[in-house]
């Protein structure tokens, strides 16, 4: 009877021991957060302004990031709208995008193109054991922002950039305001 007992005792013990937590990352668990774009009417800085056929292209890319997954061609990397989020450089303190204002247009004198160099540190941070790491960034103090017309002889085609959150830490928020 006691050698039973003691083989069910070491039974349950190792099979309740052979169980282990699930390792999967729950999708609403927060990752790296992107940069946070909001547009905004240069004659009137309070009203949101919709950006139509935006396409953004990371510097030394041939295509832009993928905005509509579903669309054929060129139309997956353009969007219209009044805020965008873009990925920033996980191994890197610097991320620099082409911004293409009305791309696809067939008057090449219609299409403009703004190149910003975005400046930061970056943490990573340790969410779980099945999630792994997220990158959280903070824009530098000083010039966290370089601006420029594509090519520099041009004009630009958006007017200013304001800051809003230095801090990168979720996409809940804008975290750049830019006026056209």
């Amino acid at each position: 009877m006691k050698k039973g007992i003691l083989l069910l005792v070491v039974f349950v013990s190792v099979f309740f021991s052979s169980c282990e937590k699930d390792d999967i990352c729950d999708a609403n668990t927060a990752t790296t957060p992107r940069l946070v774009l909001t547009f905004y009417d240069i004659n009137n800085p309070s009203v949101v302004k919709t950006v139509t056929k935006l396409k953004v292209i990371g510097e030394g890319m041939t295509e832009g990031i993928v905005f509509s997954p579903t669309a054929t061609g060129d139309l997956k990397y353009v969007t219209s709208g009044s805020t965008i989020s873009i990925p920033l450089k996980v191994d890197q303190d610097v991320t620099t995008y082409n911004l293409v204002f009305n791309s696809g247009n067939t008057n090449p004198a219609l299409v403009f193109t703004d190149k910003i160099q975005i400046n930061y540190t970056r943490t990573n941070v340790f969410v779980s054991r099945a999630c792994g790491y997220k990158t959280i960034f903070k824009l530098q103090a000083t010039n966290p922002i370089v601006h420029s017309a594509v090519p520099a002889t041009t004009d630009k085609w958006m007017q200013y950039i304001s800051v809003e959150k230095s801090n990168i830490e979720n996409e809940n928020e804008t975290h750049l305001k830019i006026f056209f």
